[in-house]
């Protein structure tokens, strides 16, 4: 029997990409830095000439990418939308590849409106057709769902190979499962929505249980949890995600191919030796030309661990240990080396840094490791404190930390890095203050797409189409995973070096894209000030008194008692209050009262909203409801608190993160500071234990209602404005115009309806949330709120107007220029689209907010630094800056600390800054 004829696809597009990034900036001319570039031209003929020797086939075709839209792009207006655009240096050298492929004798296709991969699925699926077996190569996943007997997928790269067998190994599913499997994970490259937090492993859990996506659809109902909401809101999408990524195998490609769907104009042709020469001279490849004139093959690739696009002969003499295709990562073990790479961090124009640690903890992590990167394919690493029997004689730790410190300390020494705020803690645990960190790569996403992950792989993978080596492949999983100072000194040297090199890659794609954008580069500038006045305040922490702490708990802990007691009295028996099983049946089976909601498993819920529906009308619910509260602050705060401190100072440091809210705000956790309930008096109590140690005090300096005023800047509307220009009762005067009276005239009672009007308006409250809110009726809600536009109809236009341009454009704006993103704001789920709506309204408020607090933060810190002051700013809590000082600086604090934060920005409203001071949080509060 005959052997089968080959057609072998090559994913052009995929390749030049990958190409680009694995090699390093080569050019035509090596000393001459603005000559042409040729990196990816050189990767993309290595690779070429790589399939030559490995598949020789009968039939062959480079598939590209054609300029210009596809029909994807008319299915779904965000298709790619977030791509950012190639490179100008890999656009420079697009049609040198394609002149190249040529004249190596290989055919090029470009097909307008049709993506390479569905160029490359239509000629898979012909050639098959025709008996011959396909080799298609590309390092792009999307390409399995093509996978059967007659058609496999190799990636040279990786050395991958993608059969039936693999493909299902790999991924879980059958080749023929493979475009669900991508429907249900969906693409974050090409911005093509899945299901929300369904990962690979829950997407072939599925697929495994109900056979296809659309028996996956079918079963929605029987599916729980959040993924199985989350699968529920995504079912109207799923079938048009599912069309975007299927890969079409129908083209008509006959303008493009003479005599289609026969495949003869696809048979390769001689190599033009003579045009390949010339080409080489161009573009200095020596080494290709001289085995060209000797009539040798092209010097072949090495052969590295993970492949290696570099000819030996072309390589950089410099580099010495490989480890990640294209990049040659030098590990430092004597003083020479670290020597000759101190010299290129001074001489670099920005330097990416990173540290390999202990602990994940910031303030405990020791250092175990560094590497730094100053250019994509020059990356080292210094191990410091490696053990185990095959770990290499390291460099002292302390010494070396001695020897980097004036270039770690050196503020005119451009750094980056990713979290910075971390490594800025590492090294001060060593006694080391980094300065020159000019930018923070998870800080560039932040502010760019605040809506999607920061992390570096999720950066590196977007950005790049590079897919990095994660925690778990270097130290592994679970229980079996081995600290960082046991890894294996090469593979750590691997996953350093190319965490610094995505590092400075990412960097070089999203900075020209925030200076394109002037206020998202004010946003991101203010961003960086925040995170070093952050590292400060982190730093300090906050000081405990751990007896007042005691004492509240065990006070807490009789009043749990008595609780228990009473409820056991109102239940008839006892039962385990924090029990939700417990309390279902006590509530629903023995007392015989309403079930309000069930739970995603079906149970009757026992939720903290169903308490408070029960609570109106039974006894024993509010008695849980109250139990509940005590027992939580018990448990976070009381008896955890003392606990967190530092054993040494006694003070705790909580940690802020930056880059998690879509609105701008910082959360805190470990501890959590700023969830301590201000409402009640044992909340209250548990702000008692934030103290200042002898002759010092705490002083609480919060802005005042503001984003009431951002609502009056941001509408214009001139009664809200004429009542913050006056100093009026902002509440009261609204109650005064609501209730047609005059402001003296106004009761609490109504002064507490324009309350919640005022606030409930900003979150985008509806009537019928406003008549729940204040126990009114719909009817009675609807006609305050039309009473309240008629009196303030600038905010109804606000409001109107900003709902349109979060339509338009999916976004909305702070006063300050960040973009706020709402990906629902225009779904066909209208309690999706409604909630997306309310985020429009408050957004741009809550977000101003942030950029207000941060701005002050930044000034206040400039301040205390330019004055020597011995105040410390400690925590930040919403709208709220607290503050450790001598005794001798209160009257400056008082005067001073207001007036900064009133001038931080100039809105049509004065903005108030309001302070206490005492021996307590809760005082000065």
């Amino acid at each position: 029997m005959n052997e089968k004829k080959i057609l072998l696809l090559i994913d052009g597009s995929s390749y030049l990409y990958r190409a680009y990034h694995a090699m390093p900036d080569l050019r035509a001319d090596p000393n001459d830095p603005n000559s042409a570039p040729t990196g990816a031209i050189r990767g993309m003929i290595n690779m070429l000439e790589k399939l030559r020797r490995e598949v020789n086939p009968d039939y062959v075709a480079c598939v590209f990418d054609a300029k210009g839209p596809t029909f994807r792009d008319e299915l779904y207006a965000d298709y790619k939308a977030h791509r950012p655009p190639m490179p100008e240096s890999l656009a420079a050298q697009i049609e040198p590849i394609h002149e190249v492929v040529r004249l190596l004798g290989w055919p090029v296709l470009e097909v307008p409106g049709v993506e390479a991969d569905d160029v490359i699925g239509t000629l898979a699926v012909t050639g098959a057709r025709q008996g011959l077996a396909v080799i298609v190569s590309s390092g792009d996943k999307d390409l399995a769902q093509l996978v059967n007997d007659d058609i496999t997928i190799i990636d040279t790269m990786s050395g991958k190979t993608r059969d039936r067998a693999g493909v299902e190994a790999e991924f879980g599913v059958p080749p023929e499962r493979m475009l669900d499997f991508q429907a249900l994970v969906g693409d974050a490259i090409d911005n093509v929505p899945g299901v929300e937090k369904v990962g690979p492993k829950t997407a072939a859990k599925w697929l495994q249980a109900y056979g296809s996506l659309d028996g996956v659809i079918a079963h929605a109902d029987e599916i729980k949890g959040v993924v199985g909401e989350n699968l529920r809101r995504a079912l109207s999408w799923l079938p048009q995600g599912r069309e975007l990524l299927r890969i079409r195998t129908d083209c008509d490609l006959s303008p493009w191919i003479p005599g289609f769907p026969a495949l003869e104009a696809l048979r390769p042709g001689e190599a033009d030796r003579a045009g390949l020469r010339q080409f080489y001279e161009r573009y200095g490849f020596r080494s290709l030309a001289r085995a060209l004139d000797a009539g040798q093959a092209p010097p072949p690739a090495a052969t590295a661990r993970n492949g290696d696009l570099f000819a030996d002969a072309d390589r950089p003499a410099s580099l010495q240990v490989q480890h990640r295709a294209g990049r040659e990562d030098e590990i430092i073990l004597d003083w020479d080396r670290l020597d000759r790479w101190l010299e290129r961090l001074r001489s670099a124009p920005l330097a990416a840094l990173d540290t390999e640690t202990t602990s994940l903890d910031e303030m405990q992590a020791r250092i175990v490791g560094i590497s730094f990167c100053v250019e994509p394919e020059a990356a080292a690493y210094i191990p410091l404190a490696h053990e185990g029997p095959d770990a290499p004689q390291q460099l002292p730790l302390a010494q070396v930390l001695d020897r980097l410190r004036p270039w770690l300390e050196d503020p005119r020494a451009p750094k980056l890095g990713q979290h910075v705020k971390y490594d800025r803690h590492v090294f001060a645990n060593h006694g080391i203050e980094v300065r020159g960190y000019a930018h923070d790569t998870m800080l560039q996403s932040y502010v760019l797409e605040v809506h999607r992950p920061h992390n570096l792989g999720s950066l590196a993978e977007r950005h790049l189409g590079l897919k990095s080596i994660s925690y778990e492949e270097v130290a592994g999983k679970g229980a079996r995973q081995i600290p960082f100072a046991q890894v294996a000194v090469d593979r750590a040297a691997a996953y350093s070096c190319e965490d610094s090199a995505l590092c400075l890659m990412v960097h070089r794609v999203l900075a020209p894209r925030l200076e394109a954008e002037p206020k998202l580069a004010d946003i991101y500038a203010l961003e960086m000030a925040t995170s070093e006045v952050l590292f400060r305040m982190e730093r300090n922490g906050v000081l405990i008194d751990a007896q007042v702490l005691a004492r509240l708990s065990h006070e807490l802990g009789e009043r749990l008692h008595a609780i228990e007691q009473e409820a056991y009295a109102l239940a008839g028996q006892p039962f385990n209050l924090g029990s939700p099983k417990q309390l279902g049946e006590i509530f629903f089976d023995k007392l015989g009262l309403p079930s309000v909601k069930k739970t995603a498993t079906g149970a009757r819920s026992t939720d903290e909203e169903v308490l408070e529906k029960l609570a109106e009308d039974y006894p024993l619910p509010a008695k849980v409801l109250e139990w509940r509260s005590l027992s939580k602050l018990k448990g976070t705060y009381t008896d955890k608190l003392a606990q967190m401190a530092d054993p040494r100072t006694g003070r705790v440091h909580t940690h802020y993160a930056q880059a998690v809210a879509v609105t701008g705000r910082l959360s805190s956790n470990d501890p959590n500071l700023q969830n301590i309930p201000v409402r009640t008096p044992e909340g209250r109590r548990i702000r008692e234990a934030f103290i200042a140690p002898p002759g010092r005090r705490i002083a609480s300096a919060d802005y005042s209602q503001i984003e009431l005023r951002i609502m009056a800047h941001l509408s214009g509307d001139e009664a809200l404005l004429a009542a913050f220009r006056q100093g009026l009762d902002v509440h009261r005067a609204t109650a005064a115009e609501v209730f047609g009276v005059a402001p003296d005239q106004v009761t609490p009672e109504q002064r507490r309806y324009a309350k919640v009007i005022n606030f409930g308006l900003i979150y985008g409250m509806s009537s019928y949330g406003l008549a729940k809110n204040l126990g009114i009726d719909n009817s009675a809600a609807k006609a305050w709120i039309d009473r309240y536009f008629q009196r303030y109809p600038g905010v109804k236009r606000y409001m109107d107007e900003t709902r349109a341009q979060a339509k338009a454009q999916g976004y909305v704006e702070t006063v300050f220029g960040r973009r706020l993103y709402l990906p629902e704001i225009n779904s066909p789920n209208g309690p999706r689209r409604g909630a997306a709506e309310r985020a429009a309204i408050n957004a741009p408020m809550q977000g101003t907010a942030a950029d207000l607090i941060k701005k002050a933060m930044v000034a206040v810190q400039q301040a205390l630094d330019a004055r020597a002051r011995g105040t410390l700013m400690i925590m930040q809590v919403h709208d709220e800056l607290v503050f450790e000082l001598p005794e001798d600086e209160v009257d400056w604090l008082r005067s001073e600390i207001p007036r900064l934060m009133a001038g931080v920005a100039e809105l049509r409203v004065p903005l108030v800054a309001e302070i206490g001071v005492g021996a307590n949080w809760e005082e000065a509060h």
